[in-house]
């Protein structure tokens, strides 16, 4: 069962997470402090990036790593000429990795545009839209949980612990008749 999270010493139920390194304008400690003069300021716009690997988080391993035996397969008894079947893999593997560049080509910088917007966009609502309103909400929710919880234990307990003693003598047997 999942538990209810437990009100602070303060009496809120949720908390800002406190950091133990603070901001990083203000560092707590010494190690944090220190940590941050001996780094440069690293620039993400114009990291160099590795033209071999270019999925090195492995978005795309199982979605469209797509090679000729995935597509096509000959079972046991079922086989074309080795000439036939040498050129059909020569010919699917060129065309997709040519097709594939000339996609790129047309379509890489405007696709990276769009994307680039879209990717904007939602950081931008996310950052200045989402996250604001959800903390009012949990802001304006424990004022509102308080109130509840007061008028709760004010009129519900009283009638319950007096129904509760008013059920509590009525005891009841069972008689199996054969």
């Amino acid at each position: 069962p999942a538990r209810a999270p437990s009100p602070s010493p303060q009496g809120f139920l949720y908390t800002a997470p406190i950091r133990e390194q603070g901001n990083i304008y203000k560092p707590n400690n010494k190690m944090m402090a220190d940590e941050l003069s001996e780094k440069a300021v690293h620039d993400v716009h114009t990291k160099e990036i590795d033209l071999v690997n270019r999925d090195p988080k492995h978005l795309n391993d199982d979605v469209v790593k797509i090679d000729f035996e995935d597509v096509i397969a000959e079972p046991e008894g079922t086989h074309s000429f080795d000439g036939i079947w040498k050129a059909s893999f020569t010919t699917f593997t060129v065309t997709k990795y040519w097709f594939y560049r000339l996609l790129s080509a047309i379509f890489g910088i405007p696709m990276a545009l769009i994307w680039g917007i879209y990717f904007a966009i939602l950081s931008f609502l996310h950052i200045w839209a989402v996250v604001p309103c959800i903390r009012s909400y949990l802001i304006e929710i424990q004022c509102i949980s308080r109130v509840y919880s007061i008028c709760i234990h004010t009129f519900c307990d009283p009638l319950f612990e007096a129904m509760g003693k008013v059920f509590s003598s009525i005891r009841a047997t069972v008689q199996k008749e054969i």
